[in-house]
C-alpha cells in the first residue's frame, strides 16, 4: 500500500551530473510496503543495461537501512530496503556502495570503448548489451564475424584505454541530439519520448553517445580489456562477453 504523495514530486539523479558523488542528504517524497522515493538520490536506478546501485539510507536517530534495489518510475527513483521503511518526510543520508559503482563505472566506459572501436573499425550497431560489476556483453548486428575479430578488438580496446581518453557529459536538447546520428548507436533508439533533454556521454576523440550510466573520468581508469567468448545468437546478431581485470 503506498501513502499519499504529491503529484509534482520527483527525484533529482544526482548520478546524471556526478557519478563521483558517494552519498547525499534527502528526504522521503513517498512509501510504499518495502520502498521509498527520495527528492534526490546518488542510488543509480536499473536501466540502459546497467544494475542499481546498492548502499544504505540512515536516518539521524542511528537507524540503518540497506538498499537492495533501486528503480525509477515515472519521475520517481524507488529504493527497496531491508526492513520496515521510514515515514515520508523523514530526512536519512543516503551512501552507495562505492567498491560496486565503481566496478560498474569501469565496466559501463569499457562497454563505450568497445562499441566505438567496432563502430569506428566496421560501421556495425550495438543490439543489445547488459553488465555485472568487471564482466559484461554485448551484441552487434554481425554477420560472420571478420577474421582474428577478437585478437583484433582487444588490441584495440586496450590501446584506446591505455591512451587515458578524458571522459565528458553534456546535456542536449531532445532534437538536436536526435538529429545527430553519431549520438544513437543502438540499432533501436531506446530513449522515451518523455525525455526532453538528453545526456551525451563523450570520451573524447573516439565515441560520443547518448547514456543515461555512470563512467569513470577517463579510459586510463577502465582497467585491462579481455574478451572471454564470442557467440553467435542469429543471423546478423553476435555477442561479445568481456571481463575488466586491474592494470
Amino acid at each position: 500500500m503506498s501513502t499519499d504523495e504529491n503529484a509534482d514530486s520527483q527525484t533529482d539523479q544526482i548520478y546524471l551530473r556526478d557519478a563521483f558523488q558517494t552519498s547525499a542528504q534527502a528526504t522521503i517524497v513517498a512509501v510504499r510496503d518495502d520502498a521509498v522515493a527520495l527528492d534526490r538520490t546518488v542510488f543509480y536506478a536499473t536501466g540502459g543495461g546497467q544494475p542499481h546501485d546498492t548502499g544504505t539510507l540512515a536516518d539521524g536517530s542511528g537507524n540503518e537501512w540497506q538498499v537492495l534495489n533501486v528503480r525509477k518510475e515515472g519521475d520517481l527513483i524507488w529504493h527497496w530496503v531491508d526492513r520496515e521503511p521510514p515515514s515520508v518526510g523523514t530526512a536519512v543520508a543516503g551512501s552507495i556502495d562505492w567498491g560496486r559503482r565503481l566496478q560498474l563505472m569501469r565496466t559501463h566506459t569499457a562497454l563505450h570503448i568497445l562499441c566505438g572501436v567496432i563502430w569506428n573499425e566496421w560501421g556495425v550497431l550495438v543490439t543489445g548489451g547488459n553488465m555485472e560489476p568487471l564482466s559484461a556483453r554485448m551484441d552487434f548486428e554481425f554477420g560472420p564475424l571478420p577474421e582474428g575479430f577478437a585478437v583484433r578488438v582487444t588490441e584495440l580496446v586496450n590501446s584506446e584505454i591505455a591512451a587515458d581518453r578524458p571522459i565528458e557529459v553534456s546535456f542536449l536538447d531532445r532534437g538536436a541530439a536526435l538529429a545527430d546520428p553519431e549520438l544513437i548507436r543502438t540499432k533501436v533508439n531506446l530513449i522515451p519520448p518523455s525525455v526532453t533533454n538528453i545526456r551525451v556521454v563523450d570520451i573524447v576523440g573516439l565515441d560520443r553517445q547518448a547514456d543515461g550510466g555512470t563512467h569513470v573520468a577517463s579510459t586510463g581508469a577502465v582497467g585491462r580489456f579481455e574478451i572471454t567468448k564470442t557467440e553467435s545468437k542469429g543471423k546478423g546478431n553476435k555477442r561479445v562477453r568481456m571481463v575488466l581485470h586491474d592494470a
